[in-house]
């Protein structure tokens, strides 16, 4: 079982990952935990937009979207346990 840890932007789509950090200042950083993207939490990316587009997550059961500068800020933990 291999782990990697990288940002959401480089994972692929349909991975289940775990939110570890978030790498912004204290604003991001809110609006992410209001959103209910906070360390600990399972995430799964459910859609990248084409050409630098937005980035579409799954969290607990809802799908949000994230611009693509703010989720090269999320650091997650990968699972390859295929």
């Amino acid at each position: 079982m291999e782990s990697l840890i990288k940002c959401l932007i480089d994972c692929l789509i349909g991975e289940k990952l775990k939110v570890l950090r978030v790498n912004a200042g204290y604003h991001a950083k809110r609006r992410l935990a209001n959103l209910g993207i906070i360390p600990g939490v399972q995430i799964i990316k459910k859609k990248a937009a084409p050409f630098r587009g937005p980035i579409e997550v799954i969290v607990k059961g809802t799908s949000l979207v994230i611009g693509r500068g703010l989720a090269a800020r999320i650091v997650v933990l990968s699972d390859n346990s295929k």
